[in-house]
């Protein structure tokens, strides 16, 4: 049974409780569909609320073109989604929902309290206000030879008529005991939906330590580093492990060091310990008279490096006597990944299904009136707010594609403003 409106109206099927799928429950509602979500966990948006355990990123306050960069290959089919639902558009539709949002210092955005569960509890209570009808321990299993949709329930298996529209927003494959088990990749296979293989994106990394370093410093943060990978640099923090690094700035390149291990089976990165001075002025500072300070203490002293850092200029060899020499290794650490954390770790995922499959407004090619959104498509971004931004864009854009699809006017209870364009992106709140 459906919920919203009369039942004349429209009727879809949502199939997963994540941003992407409760916000096209949002926009659809608001057009008086009746709106019912399937989701197989236990309770809605677990992956969201623990992305907001350390303070919620919803989104970045990043110029535009610099903001779809962040998407990669993937920019040219998310640039329309992302432009008209931008970063502004959310935070409005925050503000709708009584959630205020403010910009760091760092250009993300953030809910006043920093948490996920006030923001999750207010739309919950918008769509149950709306008669939106919420089923949990719902496990979708594909379709009948009728297209139907199947599940897997408390109360067994279910078949139910297929739904005017529906939308799969069913999650990638990174940390699945919170839901995104990527299971629903054997029901797309099956319907012969391309799909690039799932990988770890946002994830740690593998170096082999040594032992002394590896049992000392386990858990120690590095903080105001940079990691080079060819080109590309990420300034920010890590923290070592017993494995490796994991944290901000490792995770930012995590594409390019899964390429290069694509490709070679190892990738060399560069780790500069004190990305804050040049070489020249790093290597006047080691320069100056030790005297019978060890060069440990003079490194702490002088270069103002900390124990782990110190202890990781020796990974790389013996250190270098030579000023110069001993400045280069700092600001270009060199060191050998051989492998990422696995998707169990990683905060996100790369992969998914393939545009070419889909149509421009995420409707499945296969599959007429089956949209999907969310981390089911192929794409990645790094932290800082591109991740759920790219979520919550591509569910409106998808309940905008089954609106106009169904026939679904606009209301004045419509979430947010459509249509957005490009220049709303870098609208700053005023004070």
């Amino acid at each position: 049974m459906t919920g919203v409106g009369p039942a004349s109206s429209p009727s879809v099927s949502i199939i997963g409780a994540g941003p992407a799928g409760l916000i096209a429950a949002d926009v659809l509602s608001a057009r008086g569909a009746r709106v019912t979500i399937s989701e197989r966990m236990p309770s809605p948006a677990r992956k969201f609320l623990m992305a907001g355990r350390g303070g919620l990123n919803l989104t970045h306050a990043e110029g535009r073109d610099a903001f779809l960069a962040r998407y990669r290959a993937a920019a040219p089919h998310l640039r329309s989604a992302l432009d008209a639902f931008p970063p502004s558009a959310l935070r409005a539709w925050c503000d709708g929902l009584g959630i205020e949002t403010f910009e760091g210092t760092s250009g993300r955005i953030f809910p006043d309290h920093m948490k996920a569960s006030p923001l999750l509890r207010a739309l919950l209570a918008r769509l149950a206000a709306r008669g939106v009808t919420l089923r949990t321990r719902w496990r979708w299993t594909g379709w009948d030879a009728y297209g139907s949709a199947t599940f897997d329930t408390p109360d067994g298996r279910v078949t139910e008529p297929a739904a005017d529209a529906t939308l799969l927003a069913l999650g990638g494959a990174s940390w699945p005991r919170l839901g995104s088990d990527a299971a629903w990749t054997d029901i797309t296979d099956a319907a012969d939906i391309a799909r690039t293989p799932f990988a770890p994106a946002n994830c740690g990394v593998c170096i082999a330590w040594s032992e002394h370093l590896a049992h000392r410093f386990a858990g120690t943060p590095l903080k105001r580093i940079a990691f080079r990978v060819g080109t590309r640099e990420a300034r920010g923090e890590a923290v070592v492990t017993r494995a490796g690094l994991e944290g901000g700035a490792v995770y930012a390149l995590s594409a390019e060091i899964r390429e290069l291990l694509a490709g070679d089976g190892v990738a060399r990165i560069e780790l500069d310990l004190r990305p804050d001075l040049d070489l020249d002025a790093l290597t006047a500072l080691l320069a100056r008279p030790r005297g019978k300070r060890s060069l440990s203490t003079h490194l702490r002293k002088v270069a103002g490096l900390p124990p782990v850092a110190v202890a990781l200029v020796s990974e790389a060899g013996p250190r270098p006597a030579e000023p110069g020499a001993l400045a280069r290794r700092i600001k270009a650490l060199p060191l050998a990944v051989t492998a990422v954390s696995g998707l169990e770790r990683a905060i996100s995922s790369a992969g998914g299904l393939c545009f070419r499959d889909l149509t421009d407004d995420f409707m499945l090619r296969a599959r007429p009136g089956v949209f999907v959104a969310g981390e089911m498509l192929d794409w990645e971004a790094p932290t800082g707010g591109y991740l759920l931004q790219a979520c919550f864009a591509t569910g409106c854009a998808a309940a905008q594609a089954i609106a106009s699809r169904l026939g679904l006017p606009a209301t004045e209870a419509e979430p947010f403003a459509s249509g957005r364009s490009p220049e709303r992106w870098e609208a700053r709140r005023p004070g």
